[in-house]
C-alpha cells in the first residue's frame, strides 16, 4: 500500500521544490551596498561611468619568437625600461653550437680563398723553372744524338731501328718542354679567374650562414621595442616559453608616466556624450580621491557589449556601451592600471548632440 502511493508523493515534493528553486533565483536580488558612495559630480548635468585604469600606450604583451626554456629574466614588476632593453633570453646553446660550426666553414673558406689569391707562390717557381731546364736539356741531347746518326755517311751503318728510337726520343724531348713550359706559364698566372669567383661566393656563403644564426640567438633574447614600465612578469627561469597566443602574455609593458581612463558609457547616454567634454575621475571606495585634471584623448567609434567589471551578479552586461578615453598624468591621481574608478563626464545638451547626429548624416 505504501508503495503504490510513494512514487506520486516524490513526485509532487520534487515538483513543489523545483517551482521554489525557480521562485527564488528570479525574485531580484537587492543591489549591494557600496563601499563608499561615489564622488558627486561638479557639472550640471553630467553622465556617470564606470573605468579602468590602464597604461597610455595600452597593454603591451610580450611573448616570444622562438619557443624554449627560459634561462634568464632580466626585470622585475615596476622596473622601467628603454627600447632595447632585454626582458628575458631563451636557451641559446643549440644555436651556439651551430654557430661555432658555421664559424669553422668560414675560416676553410677563407683559408681557401687566400691560397688561390696567392699563387703562384714563390717557393713553387724554381723547382718548376729546374724541370724546364732539364727537359730542354733532354730534348737538346736527343737531338745531337740525332744528328751523329744522321751525319753518318755510310748509312748502311746505321741501323734502321736506331734512327726511328733517336727520332721518337727526340719527339717526347719536344713534347716533354712543350709541357714543362706550359705548366710554369699556368703557375705564373695564378688561380683561374672562375675559381676564386666560386672561392668567393663561398665564403660570402659561409658568412651568411652565421649572421642568420647570430640573428636567432639575439631573437632568443627578447627586448623591449618602446620605453615603458614593466607592469607583470609572468614568466620564471626554467619556464618554458610557448610560440603563438597566450592565455597570459610573458611579460606586459605599459607607459604609466600619462594613465588612461576608459569609461564605458550606457549607450543609452551615449547621445549625451560631446567630444572634448570636462570629466573628473574618483576612485572607488575613497571618492574625496578625485582629479579634474583630465584630457580628453578620444571616443571609440565602436559600440561594443559591455564587460563585467565587479564580477557581482548585480551588474547589468546585458547591454551595449560606448568607450570614451580620457588621460590624466601619473601624480595627479593615486591609481594603477586595472584599477577600477568612477567617472563624470559633462554632458551635451539636446540640441548640440541633435545637431551632431544631423551633420553626421
Amino acid at each position: 500500500m505504501i508503495r503504490k502511493y510513494l512514487i506520486p508523493i516524490l513526485a509532487v515534493a520534487g515538483l513543489a521544490f523545483a517551482i521554489h528553486t525557480v521562485r527564488s533565483e528570479a525574485a531580484p536580488r537587492p543591489a549591494s551596498t557600496p563601499v563608499a558612495e561615489p564622488a558627486r559630480s561638479p557639472f550640471g548635468d553630467s553622465v556617470a561611468g564606470s573605468g579602468i585604469i590602464e597604461a597610455s600606450t595600452q597593454n603591451i604583451a610580450i611573448g616570444t619568437h622562438v619557443a624554449g626554456v627560459v634561462t634568464e629574466v632580466f626585470v622585475k614588476p615596476g622596473a622601467r625600461v628603454t627600447s632595447g632593453d632585454p626582458l628575458f633570453k631563451v636557451d641559446d646553446r643549440s644555436l651556439q653550437a651551430q654557430r661555432s660550426v658555421a664559424v669553422s666553414r668560414v675560416a676553410v673558406a677563407e683559408q681557401t680563398l687566400a691560397r688561390l689569391k696567392s699563387q703562384p707562390r714563390k717557393e713553387d717557381v724554381p723547382p718548376a723553372e729546374a724541370r724546364l731546364r732539364a727537359a730542354r736539356a733532354d730534348l737538346s741531347e736527343a737531338r745531337e744524338q740525332l744528328e751523329m746518326l744522321e751525319a753518318v755517311q755510310d748509312q748502311r751503318a746505321v741501323v734502321r731501328e736506331d734512327l726511328v728510337r733517336r727520332r721518337s726520343a727526340v719527339a717526347h724531348a719536344e713534347a716533354r718542354v712543350a709541357e714543362t713550359e706550359a705548366q710554369l706559364a699556368l703557375l705564373k698566372a695564378g688561380a683561374w679567374a672562375p675559381e676564386i669567383a666560386v672561392a668567393e661566393a663561398q665564403l660570402a656563403q659561409a658568412r651568411d650562414e652565421v649572421r642568420q644564426i647570430e640573428v636567432e640567438i639575439e631573437r632568443l633574447t627578447v627586448r623591449a621595442k618602446v620605453d615603458a614600465d614593466v607592469l607583470q612578469v609572468n614568466v620564471r627561469v626554467g619556464e618554458f616559453a610557448q610560440v603563438g597566443p597566450l592565455t597570459q602574455p610573458l611579460i606586459v609593458l605599459g607607459e604609466t608616466r600619462t594613465l588612461w581612463v576608459r569609461c564605458d558609457i550606457d549607450e543609452n547616454d551615449a547621445w549625451r556624450i560631446v567630444p572634448g567634454a570636462k570629466a573628473q575621475v574618483s576612485l572607488r571606495g575613497n571618492p574625496t580621491i578625485k582629479t579634474d585634471n583630465v584630457s580628453f584623448v578620444r571616443i571609440e567609434p565602436y559600440v561594443i557589449p559591455k564587460r563585467s567589471l565587479t564580477g557581482e551578479s548585480t551588474e547589468r552586461v546585458d547591454t551595449r556601451v560606448l568607450q570614451v578615453v580620457y588621460a590624466f598624468p601619473r601624480e595627479a591621481l593615486n591609481a594603477y592600471v586595472g584599477q577600477q574608478v568612477d567617472v563624470r563626464i559633462e554632458a551635451g545638451d539636446a540640441s548640440r548632440a541633435g545637431t551632431r547626429a544631423v551633420s553626421a548624416n
